[in-house]
């Protein structure tokens, strides 16, 4: 258990931005907020910067893409204070026609490489990001993998066929 409830944590972030954070919920343990990405930049700072929270760590950013929701790209957001053994989750959601997003490298060097790989799989844009572009596909990919904008499988293949395992 860590110095800082999940509570005590919530407390804090929502005096300091009022309805500008969300909770989404907290599963197994882990809080999970909401926000815009007019705020992230200024709710990563109050999280890293607090004295009492001290979240120095972030684990990781990612996204994920849900096509039938209103803003179907999410970027997600993973901190740690090892201070008080702390995990917090952050989430926002983008239009899917203007997924970009300030870049958190202004905050921690280690989020250059995290955002760099969000890009290539889900098309986040990061803005003020000093080198963004592809980091494991190659350069003149122009989908982006992890988007669900695809069917899963070719429909026209022979070899799927029902009647070749006895259905």
């Amino acid at each position: 258990m860590g110095k800082i409830s999940n509570e005590d944590l919530l407390k804090r972030i929502s005096d300091k931005f009022q309805d500008q954070v969300t909770v989404v919920g907290e599963p197994f343990g882990l809080l999970t907020l909401e926000t815009g990405r007019e705020q992230i930049i200024d709710v990563l700072t109050f999280l890293k910067e607090d004295p009492t929270l001290q979240f120095i760590f972030l684990t990781d950013i990612t996204a994920i893409h849900y096509p039938e929701q209103e803003n179907p790209i999410g970027v997600i957001y993973h901190l740690h204070s090892l201070v008080n053994n702390v995990r917090v989750r952050l989430k926002v959601f983008l239009p899917a026609g203007d997924v970009r997003i300030p870049t958190a490298t202004v905050l921690w060097n280690g989020a250059n490489w995290m955002e760099r790989e969000t890009y290539d799989f889900f098309g986040v844009v990061f803005d003020g990001h000093p080198d963004l572009r592809r980091i494991l596909n190659v350069d003149d990919m122009e989908a982006f993998p992890m988007r669900k904008e695809y069917p899963l499988e070719d429909p026209n293949r022979v070899d799927k066929k029902d009647y070749f395992f006895g259905r």
